[in-house]
């Protein structure tokens, strides 16, 4: 989906002008097909050598990126590209890879947020921001799925003109064109279905205090309750307990962690706020009945 939602709108953009406005070139480092995520082959050209025969190179990356964290050949191919001056960019997983090669130090990104965990724990000086795309100078990321429909516009528009870019988002019934700043997921409010505003900020707080839990008498405090009534407001609204409902929390992080990143599961464990590998899998057994390493496999 991210493939697709970055090229076609280029493909589109040429056939509605009558001309040939962007040339589309794809590249492999491993062999002559890439294969897509539900398994679609799709030829490609080796690596270029030169950036000069390129205007802007954008690595689209999903399922299992980390698997390529280690590639010198790839590394070394970005860090070339980059001292050139081309604008590169990431789409999904893709910005993974160019954090792999050093080339988001010092720049706003995004990543998609199923990567965004693992991304922070490899490089904790990296911080990305949870919205739809970024361009920051000739750094352009994008968190994946439908987003780079919207990223396509905003290129097409600044080349080509807002009427052209409407035309061509158009073409695709893209009627609502997001702004780079909106958000990849649903709020809070979407994803659990409440209003209440105390709880609201309690699962927001929830998601962002992992590593280092806080504490009941916390988050009572944040959302202006007692801490009985903070479990009353759990089991009236979402039918769990405070610490059931942090603790799904916390270990959903830890699933997410185990498909996105090479930790070891005692360095996830920690980075769960867990005391070390046995009480987290136990824990993980628990609530997704299997090991933390079964699910690895």
């Amino acid at each position: 989906m991210s493939f697709a939602s970055a090229v076609e709108p280029l493909r589109a953009a040429n056939l509605l002008a009558g001309k040939i406005l962007f040339e589309l070139r794809f590249f492999g480092a491993e062999t002559d097909m890439a294969e897509s995520s539900v398994g679609v082959l799709a030829p490609v050209e080796p690596l270029p050598r030169e950036a000069s025969e390129l205007d802007m190179l954008l690595v689209v990356a999903g399922g299992d990126p980390a698997r390529y964290l280690a590639n010198a050949q790839l590394t070394a191919f970005f860090r070339r590209m980059a001292r050139s001056g081309l604008a590169l960019g990431g789409i999904s997983g893709g910005p993974l890879l160019l954090a792999a090669a050093g080339l988001l130090a010092g720049r706003r990104f995004t990543v998609h947020w199923e990567y965004a965990a693992a991304l922070i724990e490899r490089w904790p000086n990296l911080v990305p921001e949870r919205v739809r795309f970024v361009i920051d100078r000739d750094r352009i990321t994008c968190g994946g799925g439908v987003a780079p429909l919207d990223l396509m516009h905003s290129l097409i528009e600044d080349r080509h003109g807002p009427d052209f870019a409407r035309a061509v988002s158009d073409w695709f019934l893209h009627r609502h064109v997001d702004p780079p700043t909106s958000p990849q997921r649903s709020s809070v409010t979407a994803r659990y279905g409440i209003r209440h505003a105390g709880l609201i900020a309690v699962l927001e707080r929830m998601e962002t205090s992992i590593e280092e839990p806080a504490s009941r008498a916390e988050f009572a405090a944040l959302a202006g309750v007692s801490e009985r009534h903070l479990d009353r407001l759990f089991a009236a609204h979402l039918n769990a307990s405070f610490q059931q409902e942090y603790l799904r929390i916390r270990l959903e992080h830890g699933r997410s962690l185990l498909r996105q990143s090479p930790m070891k599961i005692s360095e996830i464990a920690l980075a769960c706020g867990f005391s070390g590998a046995s009480q987290f899998s136990r824990a993980f057994r628990r609530l997704y009945g299997e090991s933390p390493s079964n699910m690895r496999k």
